[in-house]
């Protein structure tokens, strides 16, 4: 997949998108900003606050009524271009709530947006009207509390709750991995066509794919509640044992992935802490 930042690049009728100039080991190749519509259009996650991105965005636009500018959630890879994207069009910011929230020890991924301010939230199966077609909001929590994906016709953009290059980082305290295998099986009882997430490439076999990714958490789970009931283990020992030949830079990631899935079996009642360790219940 190649990069070309700050150019539209049209998708399908009334879908485009404008790739962000941030790349790195958990945005890929950047944030992908879809612009939705034809007449009038909506932004969806509008990215970084980098004046390329934004002065591409304006380009993109042209002139155009911009109905709303959509956020999927309120990391700092999504929103903080929505405030200054909004002055430029007077637009109003439309989608998640806001949160910024402090996650115990540092981030691996990216931190939360403290100044998204939406002009209005929407609920779960709440619309708005782009161009003449509804725009729904479908509530995703897991990745983050406040993630809402995007339904346009039979379009789905994901955010960051289905990507189409990587899993997706569960960092607890916000990140919840029920919540998040519970957002997936939504997603499988959907009848979406085609997945357009904020990272990498669409995904065009969206129920395929989900069945995957859940696949993939269960198999997870299994190997770490393996690990535990062989000895009671910490956290990093876990991971070099789960993740062998990991990247450095993805270890805190994977950390905080490795909890995710301790706090949901703690829950469950099949494991349980001993200090820094963890043991089979």
């Amino acid at each position: 997949m190649d990069a070309p930042y700050a150019r539209l690049e049209p998708l399908e009728p009334k879908i485009a998108r404008v790739l962000a100039h941030n790349p790195s080991a958990f945005t890929y190749t950047g944030t992908q900003t879809y612009l939705i519509g034809e007449r009038e259009v909506a932004v969806i996650d509008p990215g970084p606050d980098l004046s390329e991105h934004l002065d591409a965005l304006e380009a993109a636009i042209g002139g155009r009524r911009v109905a709303a500018i959509m956020c999927t959630h309120t990391h700092c890879d999504h929103s903080p271009g929505a405030r200054p994207l909004a002055e430029r069009t007077g637009a109003p910011i439309v989608g998640c709530d806001a949160l910024a929230l402090e996650t115990v020890g540092p981030r691996a991924d990216a931190s939360f947006d403290g100044d998204y301010a939406p002009d209005r939230v929407l609920a779960d199966a709440e619309t708005i009207e782009v161009d003449g077609t509804p725009l729904t909001a479908v509530a995703t929590p897991g990745h983050t509390s406040n993630h809402l994906c995007f339904a346009y016709g039979d379009a789905l953009f994901t955010g960051d709750h289905v990507m189409g290059w990587s899993t997706t980082v569960i960092f607890p305290p916000d990140g919840d991995m029920a919540a998040y295998m519970a957002s997936l099986d939504k997603l499988r009882q959907r009848q979406d066509r085609i997945y357009y997430p904020a990272h990498g490439p669409p995904v065009t076999n969206p129920a395929q794919y989900v069945r995957h990714l859940a696949g993939h958490r269960m198999q997870r789970e299994r190997q770490i509640l393996a690990l535990v009931r062989e000895k009671p283990q910490p956290i990093p020992d876990i991971v070099a044992n789960a993740y062998p030949g990991l990247d450095s830079r993805l270890v805190t990631a994977a950390g905080g992935s490795v909890l995710a899935h301790l706090l949901d079996l703690e829950r469950r009642g099949l494991v349980e802490r001993e200090g820094d360790e963890w043991t089979a219940a």
